[in-house]
């Protein structure tokens, strides 16, 4: 916009019509008038900066509403007040490490390129680079990271625990990475004025990498650390879902106001095609509709099209969008194959996807949305498919190994200290009776849950291993476990058989036998399914069609009729 200063005697020879005393008074009058103008509409531009810049902090944290939400229908009722109150804790812990820390670390300029050194409890700010306002947008996001990761060791971990790792997170682990990258004296940050990385640096918009991989790479750890929750993978190792009861990118705070509507679009397009990519596919892998899945691949997609979401074309967007369902759907059977336990998908889902997103930024950024959020260098870099050559591509894997290896490098030690001071993880009679009852004093409501025995008063007989043998020698036959429960104590022992001793109404029968029975009446009831599927898609269609005819045959003239 161009300037509104002026001089007087800019004016007088404008003026020289009237005398030279009062075009001077003139002029300076006109010029006094564009001054207040000019103060004015600079008062105005700051006011409508700081309220768009407060409103994107509020919808970021509106982000936390959802994790709390989100985690309340993935974990079992009996630890609902126990994962509430973390992501409380999330966000209290993480507001004071970040006001004493975390923001100076990240955005402490004039600083080096791998820390942040000013600003320590906010001393000296606002400053020329930074209002209030930024340190509450930067704080939205900080939180957002830990909250990320309470997900991947929810309904098992200690209180303390939360406190120390929230703390540690948003106070020092991830401002240094936000310092790389989204500062602008970062060594990777494509804001850098100058030795920009591969002459580009790294394109995370709104945080694929600095957020997303950041909180999921920490609950990974956390979650290896801790081991599986107590009956996640039967005595085979096959996976038991342990099933609860039943957001775009927060927009980044560089950028043009052009690229608003852009970025609000793509966002959109990769999440509601990562949320359809995902309900179809589960519905073809395990033939069901599950809305815990369409919610997550929902997410996936908004992790995953952060990074590029303000640089790149919707119809490219919907390409991340669908990758990234099966990014997430790709890393959830691994996760099952090697019995690692994450209640909410967090490391699959916002690691994994988010990994991806800043693969996609290289490979789809266009050269004029680059050049348009990111201006002041021209020839910068951009997708390597859209023609713009490998530098962003190598700018982002370079992202990708070293976020991995920093939150590796300080998450993962922290945890193994946390669980070698037995500081981690509670006790299996905590975790079985839940942490409402004996950590928060009592459950949040009354309710029934089904498939947790370990609240359901009674008497329970399950198949264990043989241990002792038969007097016949035989090994083969099977030997029960009575477990009595109670939501507040269990006993439980053991009833060895022998022979074809009958005991309660209960008669020995072979092992092999009865899994080759389970199994027949499994592939009975699937073939059945199956087969009534069929019919009902082919009535279906075959309906579809008769309709089809009988409007085509009501639409001809009545001359061929007769």
């Amino acid at each position: 916009m161009a300037s509104l200063t002026c001089t007087a005697s800019d004016l007088v020879p404008l003026l020289s019509s009237s005398s030279s005393a009062n075009a001077t008074a003139l002029a300076s009058f006109l010029c006094t008038r564009f001054s207040t103008i000019s103060d004015q509409l600079s008062d105005a531009t700051h006011a409508i900066d700081n309220t768009y810049l407060l409103f994107s902090a509020y919808l970021v944290f509106a982000m936390q509403l959802g994790f709390a939400m989100l985690c309340a229908g993935s974990v079992r009722a009996k630890n609902i007040m126990n994962i509430m109150l973390t992501n409380v804790l999330d966000a209290a812990a993480g507001a004071l490490s970040y006001y004493l820390f975390g923001f100076a670390f990240a955005f402490g300029s004039p600083s080096n390129g791998f820390i942040g050194r000013h600003f320590f409890g906010l001393k000296a700010y606002p400053s020329p680079s930074g209002d209030y306002s930024f340190f509450r947008y930067q704080w939205a996001f900080a939180i957002a990271a830990a909250g990320i990761t309470s997900g991947s060791i929810a309904e098992r971990t200690q209180f303390v625990a939360y406190l120390m790792y929230s703390s540690f997170l948003t106070g020092f682990v991830y401002p240094i990475v936000s310092h790389w990258f989204w500062s602008g004296d970062g060594w990777a940050s494509a804001t850098r004025s100058e030795n920009l990385l591969f002459g580009s640096g790294v394109i995370d918009f709104a945080g694929s990498g600095v957020v997303h991989m950041v909180g999921g790479i920490a609950g990974l750890w956390g979650a290896l650390i801790e081991g599986p929750r107590l009956g996640r993978f039967d005595r085979a190792g096959r996976s038991v879902a342990l099933r609860g009861h039943r957001y775009g990118g927060g927009g980044g705070y560089y950028g043009q106001w052009s690229a608003i509507g852009r970025t609000a679009v793509t966002t959109t397009m990769a999440g509601c095609t990562a949320g359809l990519t995902t309900l179809f596919s589960k519905r073809l892998l395990v033939s069901n509709w599950s809305v815990i899945d369409v919610c997550n691949g929902l997410l996936g997609g908004f992790a995953a099209i952060t990074s590029g979401c303000s640089v790149v074309e919707p119809w490219a967007a919907i390409i991340c969008g669908f990758v990234a369902a099966w990014v997430l759907i790709g890393f959830n059977i691994l996760a099952s194959k090697w019995k690692y336990d994450d209640p909410l998908e967090a490391a699959q889902l916002h690691g994994g996807c988010g990994a991806w997103g800043l693969l996609f930024t290289g490979l789809f950024a266009t050269e004029a949305y680059v050049n348009e959020v990111y201006p002041g260098r021209p020839g910068r870099p951009y997708g390597l498919f859209m023609g713009g050559g490998g530098k962003l591509l190598g700018a982002q894997i370079i992202q990708i190994l070293v976020i991995a290896g920093w939150v590796t490098a300080t998450m993962g030690p922290l945890f193994y200290v946390l669980h070698k001071m037995k500081l981690l993880r509670i006790s299996e009679n905590d975790e079985t009776a839940g942490m409402d009852l004996t950590r928060h004093g009592g459950f949040a409501y009354a309710y029934h849950d089904a498939e947790d025995l370990s609240l359901t008063p009674g008497f329970m007989m399950t198949k264990i291993e043989p241990t002792n043998r038969s007097p016949s020698g035989s090994n083969n036959t099977l030997q029960y476990k009575w477990k009595a429960i109670s939501p507040f104590c269990s006993s439980e022992g053991t009833v060895h058989q022998f022979g074809d001793l009958q005991l309660e109404g209960i008669q020995s029968i072979p092992e092999s036998s009865l899994e080759f029975a389970n199994d027949k009446a499994l592939l009975l009831a699937k073939s059945l399914r199956g087969a009534l599927l069929t019919l009902f898609y082919l009535s279906t269609f075959l309906s579809a069609l008769t309709i089809i005819g009988l409007v085509l045959l009501g639409r001809q003239p009545k001359s061929e009729e007769k």
